[in-house]
């Protein structure tokens, strides 16, 4: 099989292109009107870029790698294909669409309804941290489409019964440079294998990887290379800066940006989920209305947790990379890389969180002096030098005191909370799945 990516032919997909002035309708792509009636409800007038170059591919049967930056409408570019051959041949288990993390799975549920409500369309969530029983039930009904994360579909595949994908038409791999890395690599594998060969595979990512033995595993035929963004691109409306500081001082340094932006939304980033943790208990104690979002909270925590940073009851969330991909928060105006990622790739998921559809957005990156190197790499990615970003060095340090005290606070209580989680669990026996049963987690997400 020859390598796909080296021999998509890229006249084929930059061709709609030309046409984009005249292409304004999703009628003109080949959507058939019931869906077109759907986008209009959903409040999409036009086709998006991404859209505009896949769809018609996509209708025609073609294979597709689609490249395009995050918030550019990637779903919708495989939604509505998807859709449209299921209202031509309408069939159970029809697609299936592979996402690295539970919440884009629900986020990618919605708009599957939303668009297909009115051709009465059933999917199914399928993810870990969710009680099994009632997914099994949900299965049995089988569903057009089945959103997944691969570690909870493959304990499915191999344990309910009557389950399988032997008809399935369309799989769909959303972020699929994660997908098709090493996190998830015995999974896939083991999906592919119970697929049938014979079937429409879309992969979608604002990152993707260069490896072209990774992209022949997902077994594609003759794929065709959309690419709206060829570069590792940032959106034009955002604005970046780096601030560099002694490593100390950033919770000093944090405290103040969200003072002087006050009045706006932030997404934190952090690097692990106890730094999560601990920052949101030291912006807590200093009043701030911060909610944590990491891979060690019990699903409808994690959910809950969004949903108030979305319905705007709480202005700060902070997260690790499991909010970094493919969310789409709509009011997110400032986020702050907290700890530098330490992928370069990490930082085009996570800045895309912000300046979504067309908003203006801040994003300021903490640097300090053991992050040098992974900025400059960040840096070359993106093939900019950012700017820094402004700040009173005299009034940071007025804040000094009062954030050493809330540190220790925020160090009591999450020694506290250790305890607290050390008792339940040897009160429980030790094997529940809750938040509390730390341990060493499987790789669910």
């Amino acid at each position: 099989m020859e390598a796909p990516g080296e021999r998509d032919s890229p006249t084929e997909a930059s061709q709609p292109v030309m046409e984009e002035e005249e292409t304004k309708t999703f009628k003109d792509l080949g959507v058939t009107d019931v869906l077109c009636e759907a986008c209009d409800q959903l409040g999409w007038t036009k086709p998006t870029k991404i859209q505009i170059e896949a769809i018609p591919l996509a209708l025609q049967g073609r294979d597709i790698i689609g490249l395009a930056e995050t918030g550019s409408g990637k779903t919708g570019a495989f939604a509505l294909p998807i859709l449209n051959a299921l209202l031509e041949t309408p069939q159970r288990l029809f697609a299936l669409v592979l996402t690295p993390t539970r919440e884009l799975a629900f986020q990618i549920s919605e708009q599957f309804e939303a668009l297909g409500s009115s051709i009465g369309v059933q999917s199914a969530v399928i993810v870990g941290g969710i009680d099994s029983m009632s997914q099994s039930l949900a299965l049995a009904k089988k569903p057009h489409i089945i959103i997944a994360t691969p570690g909870r579909l493959i304990d499915h595949l191999e344990n309910t019964k009557g389950f399988n994908l032997r008809a399935l038409k369309y799989l769909v791999m959303d972020e699929a440079d994660r997908i098709l890395n090493m996190d998830f690599e015995t999974e896939v594998d083991k999906i592919l294998k119970v697929i049938p060969r014979d079937r429409k595979t879309f992969l979608f990512s604002a990152t993707m990887t260069k490896k072209v033995q990774k992209l022949q595993r997902a077994a594609l035929k003759n794929p065709v290379k959309c690419a709206v963004s060829s570069k590792y691109q940032t959106v034009e409306k955002l604005q970046q800066y780096y601030i560099f500081i002694p490593s100390k001082f950033k919770d000093t340094y944090l405290v103040y940006i969200l003072n002087e932006l006050a009045g706006n939304s932030f997404m934190i980033f952090c690097s692990t989920c106890n730094n999560t943790q601990r920052t949101a208990l030291l912006l807590r104690n200093l009043g701030f209305t911060a909610i944590p979002l990491h891979g060690q909270m019990s699903q409808s925590k994690r959910l809950g947790s969004l949903n108030k940073f979305k319905a705007k009851a709480r202005s700060i969330l902070l997260a690790t990379d499991v909010a970094s991909r493919g969310l789409d928060i709509p009011h997110v105006d400032v986020v702050v890389n907290f700890d530098i990622p330490t992928h370069s790739k990490d930082y085009i998921h996570r800045v895309g969180r912000t300046a979504r559809a067309g908003r203006s957005g801040k994003a300021i990156t903490f640097v300090t002096q053991y992050d040098v190197e992974l900025f400059q790499r960040i840096e070359h990615l993106i093939g900019k030098k950012l700017p820094v970003f402004p700040t009173q060095d005299d009034e940071v340090m007025m804040l000094a005191e009062r954030v050493a005290e809330a540190q220790r606070f925020a160090r009591m209580e999450l020694r506290e909370h250790g305890e607290k989680k050390k008792r339940s669990r040897e009160d429980a026996g030790d094997n529940d799945d809750t938040e509390g049963a730390i341990g060493v987690r499987n790789k669910f997400y």
